[in-house]
């Protein structure tokens, strides 16, 4: 049997050098906010998912928001000590993304750290507004694989004390070009250069056929040859001006999506439910009518001796929720269904399983 997977600090510490918003994601603390789809690029590698793919829409990490406020609850939900900007590409919605810092700071204190990537060497007088709207740090994902078309705005956002990074799939059919990178990017304002491993996704998967890629293993969505040409990359800038960090595909589902999720669950979790050793929340619930709810959750107390808080009505899954503890206890003399719920520890608390406790019923 496959053990739950390892958390971020299990996988890879912080480095010496590495970017403050990928130290903040790896704990876990940084929201993940998602200003828009639009993007003009169409890079085949692109994991995006059709219902974000040019769409409208923010999602403040998994929460579709349609107003600040929204964003701002979601925040307070994980506690977030920063928040890291995406898309699509931010840049296409300027405003948006400039006013989506304000309200982070504003909401959050000027310790708040965010950055915000994008794919566009944009006119390098934005770079003052971003400054002053409280950016820390902006990442650049370079169109062409080169960086001469950004030294601009890359030494317009470093005068305006904005950390500058680089960050791109490591593609394992272009190790020359990006070999070539390295030493363009050596002595310039660039302070980091942060590699991905290259994914398979459902996304980007004919595109990934058509270029000869495969998966690197049978539980990994890693291309194979990302990883090496990696290690030989970082290995090979130990001595430049940049610190050079690789995100394996197992890093960022075992590490900052597990952190993020537990982080959420410790800081949202109701009284009665319990976090599971893969960090989603288990609780226990008997199927209920609401004209029946109310006696059936006073029988339920005074037999169990369960505090107020510990157990509770959910409408719209027609339910009564409590401790699975208690549940586990009652199981073989109820008449009815009890069930063990796991749901994921996000606003819309996704379902995971539901199992009966007594089979039989």
């Amino acid at each position: 049997m496959v053990g739950p997977l390892p958390m971020a600090t299990e996988i890879s510490p912080a480095e010496f050098g590495e970017a403050e918003g990928c130290i903040q994601c790896q704990r876990g603390s940084k929201l993940v906010l998602f200003v828009t789809g639009k993007c003009h690029w169409g890079c085949d590698y692109c994991p995006l998912s059709d219902n974000r793919r040019e769409s409208p829409d923010m999602f403040a990490n998994e929460r579709r928001c349609n107003d600040w406020a929204a964003v701002i609850e979601e925040g307070r939900a994980m506690n977030a000590t920063g928040t890291g900007i995406t898309g699509g590409d931010p840049m296409l919605d300027m405003e948006k993304s400039l006013e989506a810092i304000r309200q982070l700071k504003a909401a959050f204190g000027q310790q708040h750290h965010i950055h915000l990537y994008t794919s566009i060497p944009f006119d390098p007088v934005h770079s003052k507004r971003f400054a002053d709207a409280g950016l820390d740090e902006i990442r650049f994902h370079l169109l062409d694989g080169k960086l001469a078309r950004y030294v601009r705005v890359i030494d317009e956002c470093h005068k305006f004390g904005i950390n500058v990074g680089i960050e791109l799939p490591c593609e394992p059919d272009k190790a020359d070009e990006l070999f070539a990178l390295l030493s363009e990017m050596d002595g310039s304002n660039v302070q980091f250069l942060n590699l991905n491993e290259l994914e398979i996704t459902i996304g980007n998967q004919a595109n990934m056929d058509i270029r000869g890629f495969n998966l690197s293993g049978a539980m990994t969505a890693a291309a194979e040859g990302s990883y090496e040409l990696a290690t030989r990359l970082k290995q090979h800038a130990k001595d430049m001006s940049f610190h050079v960090k690789f995100c394996t595909a197992n890093f960022k589902d075992a590490g900052q999506l597990r952190a993020r999720f537990r982080r959420r669950a410790e800081i949202t979790l109701r009284p009665y439910e319990v976090i599971s050793t893969d960090d989603t929340i288990l609780f226990g619930a008997i199927p209920t009518n609401e004209g029946d709810a109310r006696d059936d959750m006073v029988d339920l107390s005074d037999h169990l001796d369960l505090s107020e808080g510990w157990i509770r009505y959910d409408p719209i899954a027609r339910r009564i929720e409590l401790p699975l503890s208690a549940a586990e206890v009652i199981a073989d003399v109820l008449p009815v269904q009890v069930q063990l719920v796991e749901v994921h520890p996000t606003h819309e608390r996704l379902e995971v399983s539901v199992v009966n406790l007594n089979e039989n019923r």
